[in-house]
């Protein structure tokens, strides 16, 4: 190294340092959008559309994503990784010992939105590609950064990397205690692990449970309770226990032309398209009804033109919540995998007397939603809490009878490790 060189680089490295911070401010290490033109963001198992984002380690499957950018314009956005811990904090691996390729790569799939009255930019990225691949299992944070002008963070999701190295045989039962026998689904569930010498299971093992894929509401850090010889038993009293809700409420806006019976109006205007749903109706009291819904989730689809992607129009929806007074105390708010499952003020909604009800709206792309509405107590929402707690049974009601989709994480940490492994997962309905 020649002395100019050895004299400048202590002054890059010290740049670089202190120029993290502000490309990463305000991060979040959970599913976010920070920019207000991406849209539509979908993270799945390439081609299960509904699926949580799991891939085994080494395996053949891939993840994809896939968001809109309404400005209409390119930009250069490009994507990094952090290996996570089981608390979603950044592990203490360096880079080069989780990844394998090149990180910082830009997103170069894209397409223009094709005769829309609002025109976008789709882009797509699949993983692993050619330019890296996973080298541990474990969590991790997918971090895309608009780095057009100055670098920015536009999207942050969450992933995990599986090593199938054990099997998990779930059970899903009505909740023990008698307070929630009705309202409740319980889990429990046998690890067996043949293939993997686990030498202080109660030290060394933890598992974590979400409920069609939330994290905000995670049963977390749950040791085995019972052990045998290559199998733990996870059978607790009131510790992996879940709300069991109602089954979503839905909005099709799959057509403009031929609309879905809970649709009341489409207007299209120069400014855009306008859809009115009809009045939705407090539950929390009704008996369970059984029907068909996506547990939240929500699926991009046009039926009037031919491409999902390209070809789909961004409406203002509007929500109605039929309710003769406002709640005292009480925020409510649109909730579901659209809302990325968190509280967020665009998705509050206000008491309106002359609609007799709470009314909201939403920018979506044409597809099939499943929604619900969420309540908040305002003195939690003005707490210092960052993630306040959602209250969908407030509104919704709960049954134990509601179909539900669980997903089992088996996370491993010997003694030694520097990180959690993730040894097995399982997803599975509450219609075992």
């Amino acid at each position: 190294m020649n002395r100019a060189l050895r004299f400048f680089a202590p002054i890059i490295f010290l740049l670089a340092i202190f120029k993290l911070p502000a490309q990463d401010e305000g991060l979040r290490n959970y599913d976010y959008t920070y920019l207000d033109n991406i849209r539509s963001v979908k993270f799945h198992s390439e081609g299960l559309l509904l699926s949580y984002p799991i891939v085994e380690l080494g395996g053949a499957a891939r993840l994809a994503l896939s968001f809109d950018d309404i400005d209409g314009d390119v930009k250069d956005y490009i994507y990094t990784f952090v290996h996570c811990d089981i608390n979603w904090q950044p592990s203490n691996l360096q880079e080069m010992e989780y990844l394998e390729g090149f990180t910082g790569e830009r997103i170069q799939q894209f397409s223009f939105s094709f005769k829309t009255l609002w025109p976008y930019t789709h882009y797509e990225l699949t993983l692993p590609n050619n330019d890296l691949r996973w080298l541990q299992s474990g969590n991790y944070l997918l971090k895309v950064y608009d780095d057009t002008d100055e670098r920015r963070l536009a999207i942050t999701r969450r992933f995990v990397v599986v090593e199938p190295l054990l099997g998990i045989g779930p059970q899903v039962l009505r909740a023990s205690q008698v307070s929630k026998f009705r309202t409740h689904q319980e889990i429990d569930f046998v690890v067996d692990h043949p293939r993997l010498k686990i030498q202080n299971p109660l030290q060394e093992i933890r598992a974590v449970i979400l409920q069609n894929g939330r994290w905000d509401n995670a049963v977390t850090d749950v040791p085995p309770k019972f052990i045998r010889p290559n199998s733990l038993i996870f059978d607790y009293q009131d510790r992996v226990v879940f709300p069991g809700g109602k089954e979503f409420r839905f909005a099709d806006l799959r057509s403009l032309r031929l609309v879905s019976f809970n649709v009341l109006s489409v207007d299209r205007t120069d400014d855009g398209i306008f859809i009115q749903l009809k009045k939705d109706q407090f539950r929390a009291q009704q008996s369970y009804t059984t029907f068909e819904d996506i547990n939240g989730n929500f699926v991009l689809e046009t039926t009037d033109q031919e491409d999902n992607d390209l070809a789909g129009e961004y409406c203002e929806v509007f929500f109605t919540l039929n309710v003769e007074q406002p709640y005292p105390g009480k925020e409510v708010y649109l909730f579901g995998a659209f809302t990325e499952w968190q509280l967020k003020p665009e998705y509050r909604m206000a008491y309106n007397e002359s609609r007799n009800g709470y009314v909201g709206k939403a920018l979506l792309k044409q597809g099939y939603y499943d929604y619900s509405y969420a309540v908040l107590d305002e003195e939690a929402n003005n707490s210092q809490n960052k993630q306040p707690a959602p209250d969908m049974g407030f509104v919704e009601g709960n049954s134990f009878e509601t179909e539900n989709e669980y997903t089992i994480l088996i996370y491993y940490r010997p003694f030694g490790s520097r990180f959690d492994r993730v040894v097995g997962a399982a997803t599975f309905t509450s219609e075992l």
